[in-house]
């Protein structure tokens, strides 16, 4: 059977702006270039994963229901716009969180690779084609842990991470990573 290729996307930060615990509609602001970024991606045969730290549940920012109320915003939004996203995974854990089922030091909680790791056994990922999309070191650390191709994006905190940064590519958005990075190193 002939294994999938994947783009691994990070949330906050990458398609929406992060301005910290993102958790209501009215705060969700998709970038505009995610539009393209993804369509094109996905035209180019990629499945489309999120993979989400969520420790605002866990912290008892915000309730699985509000990231899930989100959550099905994201996906209508993209939809509406032909996108389809394969899987969104999220880690709601924190070691310090006041929730106390969240409270728990896991390996799905990025730089942790469970969520990677649940998407590649899922969709049938050759993770050697695939790529991660992430605007924190963690982001690019779990990317690189499971032998993906890393970018950077500077939208975010990305711009705090640009300097010392073991990503692959370092881009100025999700779209700069999409065409400048991504499917130029597929045609390869």
């Amino acid at each position: 059977m002939k294994k999938n290729r994947a783009v691994f996307l990070d949330r906050d930060g990458v398609i929406n702006k992060d301005f910290g615990y993102v958790h209501k509609i009215e705060d969700f602001y998709i970038y505009d270039e995610v539009f393209p970024a993804l369509k094109k991606l996905q035209d180019a045969g990629f499945k489309l994963i999120v993979i989400t730290n969520q420790s605002g549940i866990g912290m008892g920012y915000y309730t699985e229901e509000d990231f899930k109320k989100v959550n099905e915003y994201m996906l209508k939004t993209l939809k509406e716009r032909g996108i389809n996203i394969d899987k969104v995974y999220y880690c709601p854990h924190h070691p310090e969180g006041t929730v106390p089922k969240y409270r728990m030091k896991c390996n799905c909680r990025k730089p942790g690779t469970e969520m990677i790791e649940r998407g590649v056994k899922e969709f049938n990922i050759d993770t050697t084609k695939s790529f991660l999309i992430g605007d924190k070191e963690t982001d690019i650390e779990a990317g690189l842990k499971m032998g993906l191709k890393t970018a950077l994006v500077k939208t975010g905190q990305g711009i705090n991470y640009c300097k010392n940064t073991k990503a692959h590519y370092v881009a100025e958005n999700i779209l700069d990573a999409v065409e400048n990075f991504i499917l130029k190193e597929n045609k390869n």
